[in-house]
């Protein structure tokens, strides 16, 4: 995603925080759909593999969220059948259902804002603000993946020595695991050391230090700040004049399409898709300007000799 790689950190972080935000209070099954769709379109573009291998712990979640509604909520007038003397409602399953969208959709976005938005972007914005909470979302968003590296290399290396934690019975198994943890955290512990050691010389906390930054706010950044801002701006109106709101209990109050809801959701599939349109106009420019420098070399001199 080298297009939204450019961008300058506060165009990131508001439009993370305006999407994120906007589906977390969304209840609506189109506005729900949309998000999804466009949360999973953005973590394929970012990275398929890595995201592929996160469904397994994303999923299972979202379906015991969906199961878990209809079980303590029996409201709802179209009943299925009878639990224990309490009713089931399509109401409350399909209430459910949405719930586990809106979660999975915020969980995609935040996988996307934990991909895009770097360690350094994130001091950038708030280093002046809160130096200590800066560093400590930084180190944190750091040490996650550099942990799940490190304890892939224990586990190999014990492997090769035949210490593998997931052979054995099962004390030799909590004995192998054991050794594995210990091995982690006397790595963490001395990561933690050499990391206050670099800060220190590097003058990190004291006053009139000054910082290095590569980020430029461009008249790009501000035209795409101000899009965010409209967009924002439309759902705010609209949830004002209840354009977005949709009912599921005590029964669904239906979708309408008017021109107001119209609006509204091609309003919200454009914010969302923001990312992979501002990706897909940089693949025609690259795509353009490659074919321009081919024709430019075919019908160059140089070349007919």
């Amino acid at each position: 995603m080298y297009s939204l790689n450019t961008l300058h950190p506060i165009v990131l972080f508001s439009y993370f925080a305006v999407i994120t935000g906007l589906t977390m209070f969304y209840m609506h099954p189109v506005l729900l759909i949309i998000s999804l769709i466009c949360a999973i379109l953005l973590n394929v573009a970012i990275d398929a593999r890595a995201f592929t291998a996160s469904l397994k712990w994303f999923v299972p979640f979202a379906l015991i969220a969906a199961l878990i509604n209809p079980l303590i909520s029996h409201d709802g007038e179209i009943v299925l059948f009878y639990v224990n003397y309490q009713p089931i409602t399509i109401e409350a399953i399909i209430y459910g259902l949405a719930m586990s969208c809106m979660l999975l959709a915020v969980l995609f976005w935040f996988n996307a804002f934990s991909k895009l938005m770097t360690t350094d972007k994130f001091i950038y914005l708030f280093g002046k603000i809160s130096p200590a909470v800066a560093l400590l979302i930084s180190v944190t968003m750091r040490l996650i993946p550099r942990f799940k590296q490190q304890l892939h290399l224990i586990m190999n290396a014990q492997k090769a020595i035949g210490m593998d934690p997931s052979v054995g019975n099962m004390w030799q198994r909590i004995k192998s695991a054991m050794r594995v943890l210990s091995i982690l955290v006397s790595w963490a512990l001395e990561n933690g050391i050499e990391s206050a050691d670099s800060m220190k010389a590097r003058g990190y906390g004291l006053s009139g230090r000054s910082t290095f930054s590569i980020f430029i706010f461009t008249k790009r950044d501000g035209s795409l700040l101000a899009l965010i801002a409209s967009f924002f701006a439309i759902q705010l109106f609209a949830s004002w004049h209840d354009w977005n709101d949709f009912y599921f209990y005590p029964t669904f109050s239906g979708l309408s399409w008017q021109w107001p809801q119209l609006i509204v959701y091609s309003s919200y599939a454009v914010l969302a898709l923001l990312p992979l349109l501002l990706e897909l106009q940089e693949v025609r420019k690259w795509r353009s300007l490659t074919s321009k420098i081919s024709i430019s070399r075919i019908h160059s001199p140089n070349d007919l000799h």
